[in-house]
């Protein structure tokens, strides 16, 4: 006897190109009952003219590549592959044509389904046997209806983030370090970097260490940092490493160039000889930095230079307030609805058996009926202000952050030999196509939004703004 265990291994997701890849809807006797809003029960009956084309192929091409001591190979009897393994491969065709017919029923009848149908505990019983009808059931959770608009009357804050000078001048100085060079000079001065000899003093078999590198700025004692004050190469000044790293294991060990654990044993003053003071000295600020951050030669003054570097940085703060505007939608909304009916056993259901972990179920439930209210909320507005996406969004989003990713490392102007083929890279992989394409949505319903409600525009500082977004 064999139970249709498969059942339980039915439906690992709903996916859309899943759905899209069957369309053929079998004549197969299914239906639906609603017990409330928000729960179903769909019923499929499998009969053998369903199954039984596609189970003796099956069958056939078992047989071909059979091996089986007594038979040469493809010659094993039809009846003794039936008789070992029939009921394994009837199993596999039954559960085939089970999930093209219900995922077809699913969609042709537009049932708006929440995770996947959860076969019941009577699909247990289900004994399967050739040439027989089937009967298998599950239970279906359904999305709340429920239905969202915003007019004029929904006033919702947009806040413009002013760009200090102090900001620009930050950004131009980030620009001419990339073009900077470090220079050998007399004396120190605070930032400057020191190499030497350092040597303990007053013990028996004192640490002694070359080619020390020391920025004095960075030490956590002030008193340490005043001892280098105007000191000069082949100087010889007094400290104590210990109080300026605030007993820093680790910075005391490569330091002083002693195994981490003994680097406390070393509490006392060293003698510091300077060999070397080195400084930064940033790139010049001239044409040729402009061309390099602007290329094209349309910049050809300061003032000019600073004025684009303080667009590059609004533009960059507007996609931040776009983005805060769309959580002060979903905020706005979801208050507006007030709590959505969601068949919540059900979905604890379909969560554990993604998951497996119930602790992690019960901790997280509140946080997914949150996610999955937005979610809900976010397709019936892009249904209805008539969001669309197409591949040169996509793609077009995926240069734009492309360009984010090598502005970090200040790669201002990236050769498009480049951009198409990291474009080209992160097509290719389904994930990160979809994120693309979450964001392509996002920006897309965002403007939609902006023309529908009245904005609240006010303008804050960066330091404020980011604040928002501390909890």
């Amino acid at each position: 006897m064999c139970k249709s265990f498969f059942v339980r291994k039915l439906f690992c997701t709903f996916a859309a190109d899943f759905v899209d890849k069957y369309k053929i809807i079998y004549n197969m006797n299914i239906s639906i009952e609603n017990i409330d809003k928000v729960n179903a029960v769909m019923t499929a009956v499998v009969e053998p003219a369903d199954y039984t084309e596609k189970y003796e192929k099956a069958i056939k091409e078992a047989k071909k590549k059979m091996n089986m001591p007594g038979f040469r190979p493809g010659m094993v009897p039809v009846g003794l592959i039936k008789k070992q393994f029939g009921i394994s491969i009837l199993a596999d065709e039954v559960n085939k044509v089970l999930q093209e017919a219900l995922f077809g029923y699913i969609r042709e009848n537009k049932i708006n389904m929440l995770g996947e149908p959860l076969p019941t505990e009577d699909n247990n019983n289900v004994e399967l046997k050739e040439g027989e009808s089937f009967t298998f059931k599950f239970e279906l959770a359904i999305a709340p209806e429920f239905e969202v608009s915003l007019t004029k009357k929904d006033k919702i804050d947009y806040y413009n983030v002013e760009v200090s000078d102090h900001m620009v001048e930050n950004q131009v100085d980030m620009y001419r370090q990339r073009g900077g060079k470090y220079d050998k000079v007399d004396s120190y001065e605070d930032n400057d970097m020191v190499k030497g000899v350092i040597t303990e003093l007053d013990v028996e078999n004192p640490v002694s260490a070359e080619n020390v590198v020391l920025l004095p700025k960075y030490f956590k004692n002030e008193d340490q940092k005043k001892v280098f004050e105007g000191v000069k190469t082949n100087d010889i000044v007094t400290f104590n490493p210990s109080v300026a790293y605030d007993n820093n294991e680790a910075e005391l060990s490569s330091l002083l160039k002693v195994e981490k654990e003994d680097a406390l044993n070393h509490k006392g003053e060293f003698n510091f000889q300077i060999t070397e003071i080195t400084r930064f000295v940033p790139g010049p600020f001239d044409q040729e930095l402009f061309d390099t951050v602007f290329p094209g030669g349309e910049v050809k003054t300061e003032e000019d230079f600073r004025a684009k570097v303080k667009g590059l940085i609004a533009e960059q703060f507007k996609k931040d307030s776009d983005y805060k505007f769309l959580l002060d939608v979903r905020k706005h909304v979801t208050e507006k609805l007030g709590k959505l009916e969601f068949p919540e056993d059900k979905l604890k259901k379909i969560l554990l058996a993604n998951t497996g972990d119930q602790k992690k179920v019960d901790e997280q439930f509140e946080k997914s009926i949150e996610e999955l209210t937005w979610h809900l909320i976010k397709e019936k507005l892009v249904e209805k202000y008539e969001v669309k996406v197409d591949d040169k969004d996509v793609k077009e989003m995926a240069k734009e952050v492309t360009r984010m990713q090598f502005a970090q490392y200040g790669m201002l102007n990236i050769p498009d030999e480049y951009l198409e083929n990291s474009v080209a890279e992160m097509m290719k992989k389904r994930e990160t196509v979809d994120n693309l394409i979450d964001r392509c949505i996002e920006v897309k319903l965002g403007a939609a939004i902006k023309e529908k409600v009245t904005l609240k525009e006010s303008t804050v500082s960066a330091e404020d703004f980011n604040k928002m977004f501390e909890s």
